[in-house]
């Protein structure tokens, strides 16, 4: 999910250059997932983020992981975690170690 228009068109134009499909591709807020097509047995959130993203968690399957960086935007103190949904309710949270990704943007991100 790209929130950057201009990326996402990028994206698409040299994934079709090199003639791959482009079904999984989207356009949009990525701090929303796609909760049309959860559950997902795992996301990857390439941007860090202030909190964990709510929706994300609600996407996860049981037994599905979220690996998310998450902290200060500026100067980049993050904590890149591990989220395992072991429930209807129930997370467990790992810290990997300490990360720097680019901001966030959308409902569940920085604002822009």
């Amino acid at each position: 999910i790209e929130f950057n228009s201009v990326l996402f068109e990028r994206g698409r134009q040299r994934l079709a250059t090199l003639g791959l499909p482009t079904a999984g591709l989207h356009l949009g807020d990525g701090s929303l997932g796609l909760p049309g097509l959860a559950p997902f047995d795992g996301i990857l959130v390439t941007a860090g983020a202030p909190a964990l993203p709510p929706a994300l968690l609600r996407q996860l399957r049981i037994g599905g992981r979220l690996v998310v960086p998450v902290g200060a935007q500026d100067p980049g103190q993050q904590q890149l975690l591990r989220i395992t949904r072991e429930g209807p309710e129930s997370y467990v949270r790992e810290q990997l170690g300490d990360c720097r990704f680019v901001p966030l943007r959308g409902a569940a991100g920085w604002a822009t």
